[in-house]
């Protein structure tokens, strides 16, 4: 993968394809296995949520982002609508040679735009403490730690973390 030619040669895409939603599973399973061990219950529980988010799907309320290089998949995002008001961001994850490029940034700043635009007052995300680079950036466009507890959800011990921010009224 050429990645030296930055931001300019990378797509983001906002309509769902076929094998879309597979896919994104697919990775982040794989990248969370290598990357920190988790175990094929969080496929499943990716699997999962792939599923709820497609039940749910609404243009109107939901959004996608999917990055492409070279007519491949090297990342997403998405908004989930949940209760009145409220979305959820999920299925954040980038390849490993396309992070530290400013993707991650230009993601955070199409979702944020999106919560705006849709009229969202409410947004959260669950992740987990290992990722402090992620952290830093949810930080870094207001969202605040409000929650922690530990799990094995993943095949593994982990401490969860939820982060939640709340809209600045116009």
């Amino acid at each position: 993968m050429d990645t030296h030619l930055g931001l300019s040669s990378i797509h983001i895409r906002t309509t769902l394809l076929p094998g879309d939603l597979s896919y994104l599973s697919y990775r982040q399973a794989r990248i969370y296995a290598e990357e920190y061990g988790f175990g094929v219950i969080f496929e499943s529980y990716l699997g999962a949520a792939t599923h709820e988010f497609y039940q749910s799907y609404d243009p109107k309320q939901d959004k996608i982002w999917i990055c492409e290089h070279d007519q491949q998949i090297i990342g997403a995002i998405l908004l989930m609508h949940r209760s009145e008001k409220s979305a959820q961001l999920r299925y954040f994850y980038l390849e490993a040679p396309y992070r530290q490029l400013g993707l991650g940034k230009k993601l955070m700043g199409l979702f944020m735009a999106a919560l705006q635009e849709l009229g969202y007052q409410h947004a959260y995300l669950w992740t987990i403490n290992e990722l402090p680079a992620a952290a830093s950036l949810y930080m870094r466009y207001g969202f605040q730690l409000t929650e922690e507890k530990e799990s094995d959800t993943f095949g593994r011990k982990v401490l969860e973390q939820r982060y939640d921010l709340r809209m600045k009224s116009m």
